[in-house]
């Protein structure tokens, strides 16, 4: 049986919605009608969940649906030959539709490109593999040897050896999808890893390989037979998973404009470092977007609390990494492994280029632990206060669009009511493979 799934970036707890469809004639009375026009999805509307309130006055409403420019794709995890089309969102009248993330970032993009500029991207993503067969969740064990590992191996080449086959399929599987996998390391939780992906000077394509990864590593890991989760803080005892970004920005000549010859890189810079800054405690429901993610937010903990940036200082929020300058970048070290990568890269885009635009002034770089230095603004502390955040925010709307604010910040608001209603452990369960 051959299969096609339909997937597209969405605004609540799973960044990826993927419908596989069932062969003709079989019954799916969650699915409406998918119809076909030129190669093009013309409409796609999926049922609410059943109990929940629609945040739409009118209810979820029709729309166009088109397939990116990345095509189809093979789904490498599941075992029928199966091809996945991501898609985004317009409107009949075949203007964007502007609460689609992807077309967030489009917008953010397409104003760095008036200036003729191209911002280059690279992420690091961070995941727990997980035995979640029992009442309490636990590291696999390694099918080299059978044995569960008893302690976290930082940087450990036994620790990824132990996952050998999981491994090898993975890097398989990602020059199949096309996606641009690295370095792999074994990270501070047990069982914990990190993927870097190589960097790109197409946000857009960018955003889609972090987006796709996470898709394959869960369903790759359940074919191996446990969970793979980018939940930020699976394990109370442990850091949490983090997704930082690298970003360099070149102009038209090819040219690094943050690479000042030396090690404190250029005003634009430091321009687009103050930018992060300034709306990063408004957008930081966009890099935490779930209750779980407030959770790897503590000091200490390989995450930053604090709004300061700082060079070769992975205690701050922005790191300015050392190497050569014609490499200089920023890293923004905020988000969680649990984040929407379309949203997570057109806030902070859209904020550097805030900054670039207005000339903001970076305060003073922090120099050594930013969890010791009294008096930082905060990043917020709990969920709540992050709604809050943006929707009091005056920054945020010069470069996300007012729908696509006001649609996340009903969809938190009702996450945030009905998450109450349920125990740690369901909660654990619900998160564990959605995000």
């Amino acid at each position: 049986m051959k299969s096609v799934a339909i997937a597209f970036a969405l605004l609540g707890a799973s960044p990826l919605a993927a419908q596989v469809l069932p062969e003709p004639g079989t019954p799916n009375p969650r699915l409406q009608t998918v119809r076909w026009q030129n190669d093009q999805i013309i409409q796609l509307t999926a049922l609410p969940a059943t109990g929940l309130t629609l945040v739409f006055e009118q209810g979820d409403q029709d729309g166009v649906l088109k397939p990116t420019e990345r095509g189809f794709m093979p789904m490498p995890w599941l075992e029928a030959p199966t091809a996945l089309l991501p898609i985004w969102m317009f409107r009949e009248n075949g203007l964007p539709y502007e609460g689609d993330p992807r077309h967030a970032l489009r917008a953010v993009v397409e104003r760095f490109k008036a200036k003729g500029l191209t911002p280059v991207c690279a992420m690091e993503l961070e995941f727990f593999l997980i035995d979640d067969s029992g009442k309490t969740m636990q590291v696999p064990a390694s099918p080299r040897s059978g044995k569960r590992r008893k302690a976290a191996e930082t940087l450990s080449i036994r620790a990824l050896d132990a996952f050998d086959t999981f491994f090898t399929d993975l890097y398989d599987a990602c020059e199949a999808m096309d996606l641009p996998a690295d370095t792999t390391t074994s990270e501070t939780g047990l069982g914990q890893f990190e993927v870097t992906l190589m960097h790109c000077d197409d946000p857009l394509r960018a955003a889609d390989d972090a987006w796709l990864f996470k898709m394959l590593v869960k369903g790759l890991a359940r074919r191996h037979g446990f969970a793979a989760s980018f939940m930020a803080k699976p394990y109370p005892e442990y850091s949490g998973s983090g997704l930082h970004t690298h970003f360099s920005v070149i102009d038209e000549a090819g040219e690094n404009v943050f690479d000042s010859g030396g090690p404190k890189g250029t005003a634009m810079l430091k321009h687009a470092v103050a930018g992060c800054l300034n709306a990063m405690k408004d957008s930081a429901l966009i890099f935490a977007p779930h209750q779980n993610s407030y959770e790897r937010l503590v000091p200490g903990k390989h995450a930053p609390t604090s709004i300061a940036w700082g060079y070769e200082n992975r205690t701050t929020a922005i790191r300015i990494p050392a190497g050569s300058p014609s490499a200089r970048r920023i890293e923004h070290r905020v988000a969680g492994g649990d984040v929407n990568p379309y949203l997570m890269l057109a806030a902070i885009l859209g904020a550097a280029l805030d900054g670039i635009e207005n000339q903001m002034e970076a305060p003073t770089p922090i120099v050594g632990n930013a969890y010791a230095v009294e008096g930082l603004p905060q990043i917020p502390e709990s969920w709540e206060e992050a709604i809050d955040a943006l929707e009091q925010s005056t920054i945020v709307p010069r470069f996300l669009h007012p729908e696509l604010i006001k649609n996340l910040i009903s969809t938190k608001r009702q996450e945030l009511h009905y998450i109450a209603e349920l125990s740690e452990q369901e909660r654990v369960e619900l998160y564990l493979d959605t995000v």
